[in-house]
C-alpha cells in the first residue's frame, strides 16, 4: 500500500493501487476511488475491471478515466472535475506514480487559485508540478 497524499479535504492521490488495498482504503475513509489508468498501460498492473470488483466488496464507489499522462486533453480535465465534483467524497485518485491524478486536479484548479498556491499544494503532496506553470496559465486565460 503507498501513502494517501492529500491535496484538499474532498481529494487525496497516490500510486497504483491493487485490488488488495481496497478494504485499506475504505477503513482510511475513502467513498470513492478514481482510476486515472488506461488499461494495459504496464503488464502488471491490475486490470480496472479487477479494481472496480474489489472497490465495489469494499464498499466504494469507483470510476475509470483513462488517460494517458504525455497527452492530456481539455476533455480529460473537464471530466476529472466533473467526476470529483459529483462523488460522495473523499475521492482517492491514483496513477501510475499519482503525478498523473495531480496534474489533472492541478489544471481543474487554474481558475480558482494562483499558480504558487496550486504547485505548493502538489509539493506538499510530493509531486513537482513546476513545469506545468505555462499550462495553467494557458488552462486560466481561455
Amino acid at each position: 500500500m503507498t501513502d494517501f497524499n492529500k491535496l484538499n479535504d474532498d481529494l487525496s492521490v497516490t500510486a497504483q493501487l491493487l485490488p488488495e488495498d481496497m478494504p485499506a482504503v475504505a477503513a482510511a475513509g475513502f467513498k470513492m476511488v478514481l482510476n486515472n489508468r488506461p488499461d494495459g498501460e504496464a503488464a502488471d498492473q491490475p486490470s480496472s475491471n479487477e479494481m472496480a470488483v474489489a472497490a465495489e466488496a469494499a464498499g466504494l464507489a469507483y470510476a475509470h478515466q483513462p488517460v494517458v499522462a504525455s497527452n492530456i486533453a481539455e476533455t480529460d480535465i473537464d471530466g476529472f472535475d466533473a467526476i470529483v465534483s459529483l462523488a460522495e467524497t473523499p475521492v482517492l485518485a491514483f496513477c501510475r506514480t499519482g503525478t498523473r491524478s495531480t496534474t489533472l486536479w492541478a489544471l481543474t484548479q487554474a481558475s480558482e487559485q494562483d499558480n504558487a498556491s496550486i504547485l505548493s499544494t502538489a509539493e506538499q503532496a510530493g509531486y513537482d508540478l513546476s513545469g506545468l506553470a505555462d499550462r495553467l496559465n494557458q488552462r486560466r486565460e481561455s
